[in-house]
């Protein structure tokens, strides 16, 4: 292998391994960076001053107020219930039937409305572990369910006001439904095989006699962390829970004048305060919701951005010149370019956002050359981001496999399977829609 991109391939390991760690990307990202630099035989201080910072902050220039308008809808859609009431909603039309399935739905149908996948994490987790218990399924699947509804077909649907929409339309100029038809036929196909993978692998664990008591799992729950019986609880009904994600929805997706994400967002963030005003007892208690919004935003973004500074200088060493240059003389079809140059991006970052904004900064001349539709570019580059981003290494799984109290060696598979290898199945669908000129 080249000598330059096999430094890169042990600065991504190394990345894994430390964040696997549970390493801050707030130290991680700059000390891989610095041994890349090293290898790369870049000045180190110049280097960190001059490519590293500069990507960095130029990702929070653009993307700060999005991160940040997304992050106060999901802080007053946690505190007011209203999150909540749309999952038990939903929860309550599968009466004990398609539990793992019925999960994916609920989380993805908060993410699709603009609510943070952080947050969702938090809000679903006592409702899953409620229904799995119910189901008497195992914990296993839980990790998977979850997270497949927040980063696969509502992250990648045409008309998502997720960040990589965003961050596709912004380098390219496209509209939120790039790509319309082709785009909505993968998302249906993705949601449809996610859906049956959990189903059957759920029925496949209980046959096996493998259910919610698992005494092999490393991590048992105790008393005090199993679910209770369901209390009543004073929730918003699920109505005027769901108004301000339509408006969001409205906004965002207007085919006459569509209103920016950032202002339909917080449009959304307005209209769920004065709605829901007095689920919160004063104005003190608000300004508390929102600073913890604020807060949730800054950490969010900082660890993103921080990734995407380590992009920009990988981006200017002689190993990903030196890969770029082998893809192209691979003679591969423009999409299938996009695809696997956006993967690998997002994989290195362990991040879909973060490998999105290193790939078009590193490549979107060279998408643009290839003669490609624009709205293909964006839609194939959205997908593809949600694929090794969800290498064992990402932090957002590391995190939700803390909360369900889960290793990967038991809980990781089906993430994989619903995260990496069905989403790369459906960038074969849509690329083959495309050729079709769908």
């Amino acid at each position: 292998m080249n000598i330059h991109i096999l430094v890169l391939v042990i600065a991504i390991a190394l990345f894994g391994v430390l964040a696997f760690k549970q390493m801050s990307a707030l130290i991680l990202a700059p000390l891989v960076t610095i041994f890349v630099i090293l290898c790369s035989g870049l000045p180190v201080l110049e280097s960190l001053k001059g490519l590293f910072m500069p990507a960095a902050t130029d990702y929070v220039t653009k993307y700060f107020l999005t991160f940040f308008v997304g992050a106060l809808f999901g802080a007053v859609y946690q505190y007011t219930g209203a999150a909540e009431s749309i999952a038990r909603a939903i929860a309550g039309l599968c009466h004990g039937k398609y539990v793992a399935p019925i999960i994916m739905c609920i989380t993805g149908i908060l993410t699709f409305g603009g609510v943070s996948g952080f947050v969702v994490f938090f809000v679903i987790y006592p409702i899953a572990l409620n229904l799995f218990k119910e189901g008497n399924l195992t914990r296993r699947l839980i990790p998977a369910a979850i997270s497949a509804g927040c980063w696969t077909w509502s992250m990648s649907a045409p008309g998502s006001p997720s960040i990589q929409n965003v961050i596709a339309m912004d380098s390219l100029g496209t509209p939120s439904t790039a790509a319309f038809v082709p785009s909505l036929i993968t998302a249906i196909v993705m949601f449809a095989l996610i859906f049956v993978w959990l189903e059957v692998r759920a029925r496949s664990f209980t046959k096996k006699g493998i259910v919610f008591d698992d005494p092999t799992l490393k991590f048992q729950l105790t008393a005090e962390e199993l679910p209770k019986p369901d209390e009543e609880k004073d929730l918003p009904n699920v109505i005027v829970a769901i108004l301000p994600i339509i408006l969001i929805l409205v906004m965002f997706n207007n085919p006459m004048h569509p209103f920016p994400v950032e202002t339909s967002v917080f449009a959304g963030v307005a209209l769920a305060t004065i709605l829901m005003f007095k689920r919160i007892k004063g104005v003190n208690e608000w300004i508390g919701v929102f600073n913890k919004g604020a807060a949730d935003s800054g950490v969010a973004i900082l660890n993103t951005a921080i990734v995407v500074g380590f992009g920009g200088v990988v981006q200017n060493t002689q190993g990903f010149n030196d890969l770029v240059t082998a893809l192209k003389n691979m003679s591969m079809q423009p999409l299938v370019f996009v695809m696997i140059t956006v993967a690998i991006c997002a994989g290195a970052c362990g991040s879909a956002s973060g490998g999105m904004g290193v790939a078009f900064n590193a490549l979107k001349d060279t998408y643009l050359q290839m003669g490609v539709s624009l709205p293909y570019v964006h839609r194939i580059a959205a997908i593809a981001a949600g694929t090794l981003d969800t290498l064992p290494h990402q932090g957002a799984q590391i995190t939700l496999l803390g909360i369900c109290k889960l290793t990967h060696k038991e809980a990781y598979w089906d993430i994989a399977v619903t995260q990496i290898f069905i989403p790369f199945i459906c960038c074969g669908v849509f690329i083959l829609l495309a050729q079709l000129g769908l």
